[in-house]
């Protein structure tokens, strides 16, 4: 099944404990896109770059089967850019630079072909702009999973609360949750957040595993630990990529096929930290991931007898 993939295809420039980089290739919707890529060769993307976006990104892009028709390139313009330092526990960064440039205007079109999108995975933005990507298709997809970020939650709360009633997925991180909320206790913030639009709440904890929720069910899906951890960035956005990837393989939407989702996603994500950007992310072996399950079900797999 089609997914349609809303959001920044960009430049980063990231500094952690192992080292740094110059300008590679960044964004929510390119980690999303390569991710889910794994699993459906029908990703249709919608982000905006500037000319100085280099062609062969986007030949990448292309030869993971992910369609870019809806891939803007603005003349005389520049790409998104980042740049961030993680710190030693690599859970917390300083963001050193952020412009804008062509995000600052994004206009989300969406080409003919992407009307009959099945799922839609909006990647962090203004809320505005995700609301109006619902808009603008004629039929509502089966799923619409989104994520956003504490930043819209200061600056843009009426637009970001409206765009909470038109999804069914909302994926955040616990600090985030607790902020939109204002709950310490993600059980209760999950049911505050999901009575506001949502149908299922993923709070995503870091080094520290996913939760799902939904009514009164909760998931816990732990993170697999590994002996290297390279670069946080964009961990997330891998993890949104495999989780919608995987439901759209299976066309399932359930609570339970969501539980195997968030390993899914989890897995992917997994091999996101271990090389800086994307570089895990590209030409993975299919072998790989197989493998990369089974230490998921290893790890959580256990018998007890209740006496």
């Amino acid at each position: 099944m089609s997914i349609l993939v809303v959001g920044s295809v960009a430049f980063d420039a990231i500094e952690t404990p192992f080292g740094k980089t110059d300008k590679i290739i960044g964004g929510a919707a390119t980690y999303i896109s390569l991710s889910a890529s794994y699993f459906t060769d029908k990703v249709n993307l919608v982000a905006v770059v500037g000319d100085d976006f280099p062609k062969e990104q986007i030949e990448m892009l292309q030869r993971h089967g992910i369609n870019t028709e809806g891939l803007q390139v603005k003349k005389n313009e520049k790409t998104f850019f980042w740049s961030g330092r993680y710190r030693n526990d690599m859970n917390t960064r300083d963001t050193l630079v952020t412009e804008l440039n062509v995000l600052a205007n994004f206009d989300p079109v969406l080409p003919e072909s992407y009307q009959d999108c099945e799922f839609l995975m909006l990647g962090n933005l203004t809320p505005s702009v995700q609301s109006t990507v619902i808009e603008r298709l004629r039929k509502r997809p089966k799923l619409i999973v989104m994520d956003t970020m504490n930043f819209w939650m200061d600056t843009a709360r009426k637009e970001l609360e409206k765009t909470l009633s038109m999804v069914d997925v909302l994926s955040i991180n616990d600090e985030e949750a607790r902020q939109l909320s204002n709950e310490y206790s993600l059980a209760k913030a999950a049911k505050k957040i999901m009575s506001m639009g949502p149908k299922y709440l993923i709070i995503k904890k870091g080094e520290h595993g996913a939760l799902l929720f939904h009514n009164n069910k909760v998931f816990f899906a732990p993170a697999l630990p590994l002996e290297e951890v390279f670069d946080p960035t964009g961990a997330g956005d891998t993890f949104a990529g495999g989780f919608i990837g995987y439901l759209a393989h299976t066309g399932n939407t359930s609570f339970d096929n969501m539980k195997r989702a968030i390993i899914y996603g989890s897995a992917m994500a997994s091999f996101c930290v271990e090389k800086f950007g994307t570089e895990r992310l590209i030409n993975l072996d299919q072998s790989e991931l197989k493998n990369r399950i089974q230490d998921f079900i290893e790890l959580v797999q256990f018998e007890i007898s209740l006496k």
